[in-house]
C-alpha cells in the first residue's frame, strides 16, 4: 500500500466547476444506499477536468460515477474523490447518416432517440441500458444482443494524469462487460457506428425493446441492474432460481422475484445488507450448480 493522500479543500486544485465535501451517494445512485463521497466534483467541461486531474496528488483515487445504475456504494463511502459529469457533457449529435458524437454524461435514451431523428439505426439497444456514455463505454454495456464494442468507433478520454486520449475501440480491449479502461480515466465522449435506417422502422425497435425490458424488469423498484455476468452457457436468472433464491430476503434486501438476476432495496436496506445478499446467492448458487457467479455490478467505497 502507498501513502494516503490527506485531501482536504487547501490541497486541491482550483475549479470552475463544483467542489462538495462529503456528499451523499445515495440520492445519486439507483439503489438509494450507501455512504458519501469524500468529495464530489462536477466539472464544469473537458479542460475543468483535465487540469483539475494533472494538479490532483496522484496518491488520491479517482473514480467517475454516470447515473449510478450498476452501482453499490458501501456504506462508509467513497475515498478520494468521486467525478460526476453533469449537463456539459449531456449532448449528442449526428456527424452524418450512420456516425452519432456523444459527450461521456449523455444517457442511453438521449444516444438512442438522437440516432433516430438523425435515421442511424443499430444503436437502439442503448435505450435499455440505465446508464451514461462513460460508464457504457467503461463497461462495455449491452442488452438484446448488442454491446457497445459492436457500435463504439472510438472514445474520448481523461487519464488519471489529467492528459487527453483518444482510444480507438482496439485499444480498450473489450470482453464481456470489461474493458482495459485504467482506474481514474474518465470517458467524456464517445463515437458510435450505425447503419443508416428510418426513423419510424428504429422507434418501433425501440418500443419493443422498451416493452420487453418492462414486461421482464423490475423497473419501478429500487435496484441495481442485472447483478451477476452471465457465466459461459448459461443465464445468471435461472442459475439463481434454481438455487432456491427467488424472493430472498436479507434485511431490507430482496432478490426480484420478477427477475432473478436483479436486488432490490425494499426500503430500508443498507448497502452491506444488498452485498451481504448477493455473496449469500453466489453461495448458494455454488453449491446448488457448482458454477461462482461474478458480479457484474460495480461495488466501491469502504463497509461501514
Amino acid at each position: 500500500m502507498g501513502r494516503r493522500a490527506v485531501v482536504t479543500a487547501a490541497t486541491l486544485p482550483a475549479v470552475r466547476g463544483r467542489l462538495t465535501a462529503h456528499a451523499p451517494l445515495a440520492p445519486l445512485v439507483w439503489f438509494k444506499s450507501g455512504g458519501a463521497a469524500q468529495w464530489l466534483f462536477e466539472p464544469a467541461d473537458a479542460d475543468d477536468l483535465s487540469a483539475f486531474l494533472r494538479d490532483l496528488d496522484p496518491a488520491v483515487p479517482v473514480m467517475a460515477l454516470g447515473l449510478g445504475s450498476n452501482l453499490i456504494v458501501r456504506d462508509g463511502g467513497v475515498p478520494g474523490v468521486v467525478v460526476r459529469l453533469g449537463k456539459p457533457f449531456a449532448t449528442a449529435a449526428a456527424l452524418d447518416s450512420s456516425t452519432l458524437r456523444c459527450g461521456g454524461g449523455a444517457s442511453g435514451i438521449l444516444v438512442s432517440s438522437t440516432a433516430r431523428d438523425a435515421g442511424v439505426a443499430g444503436l437502439e439497444f442503448l435505450r435499455s441500458i440505465p446508464g451514461t456514455v462513460g460508464g457504457f463505454v467503461r463497461m462495455n454495456g449491452g442488452a438484446y444482443g448488442r454491446e457497445t464494442a459492436d457500435v463504439l468507433v472510438e472514445a474520448e478520454v481523461v487519464m488519471r494524469d489529467g492528459a487527453r486520449r483518444t482510444l480507438p475501440v482496439a485499444n480498450l480491449r473489450y470482453t464481456y462487460r470489461h474493458s482495459d479502461l485504467p482506474a481514474g480515466a474518465v470517458v467524456i465522449g464517445a463515437t458510435f457506428r450505425g447503419t443508416p435506417g428510418a426513423p419510424d422502422a428504429i422507434q418501433a425497435e425501440m418500443d419493443r425493446i422498451a416493452a420487453a425490458r418492462e414486461a421482464s424488469q423490475p423497473l419501478r423498484s429500487k435496484t441495481g441492474g442485472s447483478t451477476f455476468k452471465n457465466p459461459d452457457g448459461h443465464k445468471a436468472w435461472q442459475l439463481v432460481d434454481a438455487a432456491g433464491c427467488r424472493g430472498m430476503t436479507l434485511g431490507g434486501a430482496q432478490v426480484s422475484e420478477k427477475h432473478t438476476n436483479f436486488l432490490l432495496n425494499t426500503g430500508t436496506a443498507t448497502s452491506g445488507e444488498i452485498e451481504a445478499l448477493g455473496e449469500t446467492v453466489r453461495k448458494r448458487v455454488k453449491a446448488a450448480s457448482g458454477i461462482e457467479l461474478e458480479w457484474e455490478i460495480q461495488r466501491v467505497g469502504v463497509p461501514a
